[in-house]
């Protein structure tokens, strides 16, 4: 699994999925047994499939694989690629949700460490994500709270720090806790299907 073959087609592949889960909102349907009274009924998410990608990454990749795919990722943002959510460039720095792409890198690395830091076990997978995703919110927290003081200090129009956390860490959290059960169940079957 460790081979630089293995790891270069898992960061080419996570980069792949992420630019891609940038831009695709997910959705989950009502129960299965409630079908036959209600139909199918899709509801959003209210998230895309970009942090999902991320932690797939670490856990299908590794360490190594997951962190080179989300450095990529933000390298070609920062160079006017529009990857990200609203474009790219060099603006984007002082984008309120830039902190939680840097959070990317450390997420996928750590998601990376714990899925194979045991055998591959469905509850650990899940935990490795939940961490993972712990650490993208902690650098996106950190970000907006230096956002807040920079542009209080020098340009006198503070971000409004507490809703700007409710928006971009509290209200998605849902969303991104079911993609993480997603991930984790994805990740488990992929690994038994190629014996790793």
């Amino acid at each position: 699994m460790s081979s630089p073959s293995n790891e270069l087609f898992w960061t080419i592949i996570g980069l792949i999925l992420t630019i891609g889960g940038t831009f695709v909102e997910a959705f989950t349907t009502n129960f299965p047994w409630s079908w036959t009274e209600k139909g199918l009924e899709i509801h959003s998410l209210g998230v895309t499939y970009q942090i999902g990608a991320v932690l797939l990454t670490g856990c299908l990749g590794g360490k190594r694989a997951g962190a080179l795919s989300q450095l990529a990722y933000v390298t070609l943002g920062l160079v006017w690629l529009p990857v990200f959510g609203s474009g790219g460039g060099m603006d984007y720095l002082t984008e309120p949700t830039f902190g939680y792409i840097i959070g990317f890198v450390p997420g996928a690395w750590f998601c990376g460490i714990l899925a194979f830091r045991r055998d591959k076990q469905l509850e650990w997978l899940a935990i490795s994500c939940l961490f993972g995703l712990a650490i993208i919110h902690s650098f996106g927290i950190i970000y907006l709270v230096g956002l807040h003081y920079f542009q209080l200090f020098v340009l006198d129009s503070p971000l409004l720090l507490f809703p700007t956390i409710l928006q971009y860490s509290w209200q998605p959290l849902d969303g991104q806790l079911a993609l993480v059960c997603a991930v984790a169940v994805l990740a488990y079957g992929l690994r038994n299907i190629l014996f790793y």
